[in-house]
């Protein structure tokens, strides 16, 4: 069977297209990046195309051509630069289904009746849902609790960065329950309503029978990383307006943070009460993290993942202060260049070129997808100071103060933020 999967590398797409090139069927993987992606599953064969401009029946129809089923795996949490949640979810859908040609769509939906069921993310799902049961073709709709599997992305991203935080676990919504379902068992699923064995028409929620609190969820996650216990540490509720506040502010910048406002209203009604498919052995949060147990590389990616924003605001902050910084000081800025033997006009328009560049580094590192070469600029830069320095005033290497030894941790963090910047 030739299936087209939108979101294939999506942390639910991926493992969906993995498992079904695995079992024989043709994979064809959409999405909008695909270069790595393409690198990581040379057996898979990558469209690259964005859903949201997908909004009209010709738009689907070349990408349908020899299209025996497609899966939907994609999704947007809030809108943003990147995203357009009514655009990927509902519109694009709509015009899926006014095609009329795979013989079977299968749906990677959500429970839409619960907690938040009138935010956007929910509404345009439910929506999409509507219309594909009203579209006359075969279907499958498949709702996920919270998926864990191997890798993480999102909230149980999350969940290992709580997990892993030292000393104690910063709690908001603690008590409110949560149900799992193995990543492994979405896409045996999905599998299983390609080849029949879920019939057509069936709307099923996939969750293990396990129930447990949101903080019993962390300390599984925190004993499954081999760290100590950790005392839980309960904060108050306006703690999660301001981070959320803050994480929609960086939202509108394209830093799509699992801490957004969206998420939180989720966590804070629980992601609980969905009904277990009878027919289906489906892994507890216990047995799932058992069956993929953790190394070095898990408890990395915990410790840096909260890292990760602080390593980028303190750059962000540092270039910008410096380029500031010397703008309000410009004369005495200047002065030094001038007193290592550049005429006052040369040392004048060097300060202001530097300066600007530096706010210009500060504020590309703010927007999402001008981080990357912001941060290869900071080191350029970086490195080009340290040169000029060390030819125009050498004697700086000595200061007390240590102003071009310093720009050295400064390479090193901007080095780090690279490395980490990739989300999938």
């Amino acid at each position: 069977m030739r299936v087209l999967i939108l979101g294939g590398n999506g942390f639910i797409g991926t493992a969906v297209a993995r498992s079904l090139a695995a079992r024989g069927h043709l994979v064809v993987a959409l999405a909008r990046n695909t270069e790595i992606a393409a690198r990581r599953h040379p057996d898979i064969d990558w469209v690259k195309a964005d859903l949201a401009r997908l909004s009209r029946r010709e738009d689907w129809l070349p990408l349908l051509e020899g299209v025996d089923a497609v899966v939907n795996c994609a999704g947007a949490l809030q809108d943003g630069p990147r995203d357009d949640v009514t655009a990927v979810q509902f519109s694009a859908m709509s015009a899926l289904y006014q095609t009329a040609s795979p013989r079977l769509i299968v749906q990677i939906s959500a429970r839409t009746d619960d907690v938040a069921a009138n935010s956007p993310f929910f509404a345009t799902k439910r929506q999409a849902d509507a219309a594909l049961r009203d579209s006359g073709l075969a279907f499958v709709i498949l709702r996920p609790a919270i998926v864990i599997g191997r890798a993480a992305h999102g909230g149980s991203a999350l969940l290992r960065a709580l997990a892993a935080f030292p000393l104690i676990t910063p709690l908001v919504f603690g008590d409110s329950r949560m149900q799992f379902v193995s990543l492994e068992d979405v896409a045996s699923a999905v599998a299983d309503a390609l080849s029949g064995d879920i019939a057509a028409g069936s709307d099923l929620d996939l969750a293990a029978p396990q129930s447990m609190t949101l903080a019993q969820a962390i300390a599984r996650h925190r004993q499954w990383l081999g760290l100590p216990p950790a005392r839980p540490l309960a904060l108050p509720g306006i703690i999660a307006k301001i981070v959320s506040g803050a994480a929609d502010l960086l939202g509108r910048f394209g830093w799509r943070s699992p801490l957004r406002s969206t998420a939180l209203e989720i966590a804070a009604g629980g992601v609980g009460g969905h009904a277990t498919d009878a027919g289906r052995n489906l892994r507890s949060l216990d047995q799932t993290l058992a069956t993929n147990p953790a190394g070095v590389q898990e408890l990395w990616f915990a410790r840096l993942y909260l890292l990760k924003p602080l390593v980028l605001g303190t750059l962000c902050l540092f270039w910008l202060l410096s380029g500031l910084v010397a703008l309000l000081r410009f004369d005495a800025s200047s002065a030094h260049l001038a007193a290592a033997g550049a005429p006052v006009a040369l040392a004048q328009a060097i300060t202001l070129a530097t300066s600007l560049a530096d706010i210009a580094l500060g504020i590309g590192l703010a927007i999402r997808r001008c981080a990357k070469p912001a941060l290869n600029g900071m080191i350029a830069l970086s490195l080009a100071y340290l040169a000029s320095a060390t030819m125009l005033a050498p004697d700086l290497w000595a200061d007390p103060l240590g102003p071009l030894v310093k720009v050295l941790p400064s390479i090193v963090l901007a080095l780090v933020a690279l490395a980490t910047l990739d989300e999938r």
